[in-house]
C-alpha cells in the first residue's frame, strides 16, 4: 500500500487549496479513504470521509462546508478541495485507507504540510 499526498503550502486566511493524494498496492477503487490531520502540538483529527463509490461523505464539524473531499476511481486518485481556510486549519495533513467504520485506517501516506497564514 502507498499513499502519497502533495498540493500543500502557504496560503492566507480565506484563500483555497486542494490536495491530492496518489494511491497503489490496492484496489483503489473498493476501499473508502480518509483525510485527517495532525496540527501542531495536538493529536490526529479527523477531517474526513468518502465512500468506495464517492456517492457518501462524511466531514467533521470543524470543516464541514468549507471542505470537500471527492475521488477519481480512474485515477486512483483522492482529492480535498479546502476553502475558506482558517488558520486553525495549519495542520499536516494525511489521506489514509479506511478499514472500519468511517474513522479506522490501515494505512497512512507521509502527509502534506499546510499552513494558512497572512
Amino acid at each position: 500500500v502507498q499513499l502519497v499526498e502533495s498540493g500543500g503550502g502557504l496560503v492566507q486566511p480565506g484563500g483555497s487549496l486542494r490536495l491530492s493524494c496518489a494511491a497503489s498496492g490496492f484496489t483503489f477503487s473498493t476501499s473508502w479513504m480518509n483525510w485527517v490531520r495532525q496540527a501542531p502540538g495536538k493529536g490526529h483529527e479527523w477531517v474526513s470521509t468518502i465512500t468506495s463509490s464517492g456517492r457518501n461523505t462524511y466531514y467533521a464539524d470543524s470543516v464541514k462546508g468549507r471542505f470537500t473531499i471527492s475521488r477519481d476511481n480512474a485515477k486512483n486518485t483522492l482529492y480535498l478541495q479546502m476553502n475558506s481556510l482558517k488558520s486553525e486549519d495549519t495542520a499536516l495533513y494525511y489521506c489514509a485507507r479506511v478499514v472500519r467504520g468511517i474513522y479506522e485506517y490501515d494505512y497512512r501516506g507521509q502527509g502534506t504540510q499546510v499552513t494558512v497564514s497572512s
